[in-house]
């Protein structure tokens, strides 16, 4: 009788434990059905600062007398800002140099500068960059790689937003999954934010329209992982 008992209690024990861990592998089974999206915000911004360096040059035979164009470009740049309405000081010189080449015993010198504007007054930048072959006709030859660059410096104010935005888009993307599956969406696992890209709103990306544009478009990709109950 007493190993009948015994065994009994044994078995009870057995049936107990084996509901149990059943019961555990259930809901650990259940903690893990989670469901992985990317969520999408994007907005378009028109640039704050805008940034021109203007590249131009002279060439004489007379070293004197390329540097007195070059001054007298120089001077019909400034008049050209200051006809806009810039101020004196959104102009500023970054660099200049001499270079020389003799052919036929003849030695030619090129006195080459450059002036830089910086402003955050974007429409009127706009305005002088439509109008840059009014330099050309006072006589200033600009060189290649003279142009105007616009980029967006407060992507910090609107990155909260945004990556709100996101979140949102991802929500609704698992909560298809999880009607498809006949599930509910629940909290958030974990995330990752992607980076936050800047591009042309119009125009290819990755070459003309990019820089040259002020109208930009801010997009972020965040990845999140959402429980389903």
């Amino acid at each position: 009788m007493r190993w009948f008992g015994t065994a009994a209690i044994a078995a009870l024990g057995m049936v107990a434990g084996g509901y149990l861990l059943g019961d555990g592998l259930l809901r650990a089974k259940e903690a893990e059905r989670s469901v992985t999206v990317r969520g999408l915000a994007e907005r378009d911004v028109t640039a704050d600062l805008a940034t021109w360096t203007i590249s131009y040059s002279a060439s004489s035979a007379n070293l004197a007398n390329a540097q007195a164009k070059a001054r007298s470009d120089t001077e019909a740049i400034e008049e050209f800002f200051a006809g806009l309405g810039f101020p004196e000081s959104a102009l500023q010189p970054t660099g200049a140099n001499v270079s020389s080449y003799t052919k036929d015993g003849i030695t030619t010198y090129t006195v080459r500068q450059r002036l830089a504007l910086r402003t955050e007054d974007i429409e009127r930048a706009q305005k002088a960059v439509a109008r840059q072959f009014d330099l050309v006709g006072r006589g200033v030859f600009l060189e290649e790689g003279s142009g105007m660059s616009y980029a967006f410096t407060r992507l910090n104010d609107i990155k909260p937003q945004m990556v709100a935005e996101a979140t949102r888009d991802a929500r609704a993307a698992a909560q298809q999954f999880a009607q498809d599956s006949g599930a509910s969406v629940g909290a958030i696992k974990n995330a990752t934010q992607g980076y936050f890209s800047i591009e042309a709103r119009d125009g290819n990306s990755g070459g003309w329209g990019k820089s040259d544009s002020p109208y930009k478009k801010v997009r972020v990709v965040t990845t999140v992982n959402f429980s389903l109950d």
